[in-house]
């Protein structure tokens, strides 16, 4: 054999092989971020977006990722893992967005802070409602998350709505109705600067009073901050585990306490184990631009299971 027959034979093996290997290629992600209008009831015009992986999980859940002022919902979906990790565990998610100039979401009127009030809430809760019907969601699924302005919002949802969300992650922000103005304005100096301090018990008051009459359960918090938060000062970080302590009838005294990685110090309270009642991060030094660490989130809220197998899910309209 020749050595242009033997060349011209390892070119035609790497050209079979590559072919081979063209031909069984994973196919490429098509899933993609799609806004929906036409959900349902929505007072203040909020915009939906919505991310349905390629393989949904069979009833899957469904997660109301919430933006910054400023932000949007597009934006946080960009700035966010939450869809990649939506593509490994088959959950989706939904990204609002406000359309009020300031971006930020209505987390101090009274309408926002009660059960069917109006404002934003209610405009999120037909989002979330569209996609459980659309998607045959798991109901006992439903969680939120959300950084700042979002992370108030995710408080303001697990109080007015605690029958819906099964947990919530709250990056930055302040307790529910520390930001309660009684009137238009949309910023709380005092809430913001760390200076409304209350009583777990008072605290918790405002959570009850915004579904009175609910004895069921309640969604479980995850809760971080940055000691050097310099928009939504560190003191609310503590009134937050204050509030949601108090609403599960927690002590405020840590029933677990470690380290997950250097300069955070996590503190677990009603159970040691990975989805307490109440856990919260301290981040040492961090200021109010902190990482989202959305893999936590997701392990926080049991969404880190079994790969779900392939399905089509209906088309977003």
């Amino acid at each position: 054999m020749t050595l242009k027959t033997r060349l011209f034979g390892a070119v035609l093996t790497v050209l079979t092989l590559a072919a081979a290997a063209l031909t069984f290629a994973a196919p490429a992600s098509a899933a993609t971020l799609t806004q929906v209008t036409g959900f349902g009831t929505n007072p203040t015009n909020l915009q939906m977006h919505l991310y349905v992986p390629d393989r949904v999980a069979a009833r899957p859940a469904v997660l109301l990722a919430l933006h910054y002022c400023t932000g949007s919902g597009p934006a946080f979906h960009s700035g966010t893992q939450y869809a990649s990790l939506a593509d490994r565990y088959g959950f989706i998610v939904i990204y609002p967005s406000v359309t009020r100039s300031s971006k930020c979401w209505d987390v101090a009127s009274p309408q926002a802070l009660r059960r069917g009030g109006g404002s934003d809430p209610v405009g999120l809760m037909s989002m979330v409602d569209y996609v459980k019907q659309r998607y045959a969601a798991d109901p006992t699924r439903i969680f939120a998350t959300g950084t700042s302005s979002g992370a108030m919002m995710t408080n303001v949802m697990l109080g007015d709505y605690p029958d819906v969300f099964a947990a919530g992650a709250s990056f930055a922000g302040v307790p529910f109705a520390c930001f309660a103005t009684g009137g238009s304005s949309e910023w709380n100096s005092e809430c913001a600067n760390g200076q409304l301090i209350k009583t777990a018990q008072q605290w918790g008051d405002l959570v009850r009073g915004a579904y009175p009459g609910y004895t069921g359960q309640r969604p479980r918090m995850q809760i971080w901050h940055g000691t050097n938060d310099e928009t939504l000062r560190y003191p609310n970080f503590g009134e937050q585990v204050k509030q949601w302590t108090n609403v599960h009838g927690l002590s405020q005294t840590p029933t677990y306490t470690d380290s997950p990685q250097s300069g955070y110090t996590r503190t677990r309270y009603g159970s040691s184990g990975p989805m307490a009642p109440v856990e919260a991060i301290s981040m040492q030094g961090v200021s109010h631009n902190l990482p989202v660490d959305a893999a936590q989130v997701i392990r926080f809220f049991g969404l880190d299971g079994t790969t779900p197998p392939p399905t089509t899910p209906p088309p977003t309209t």
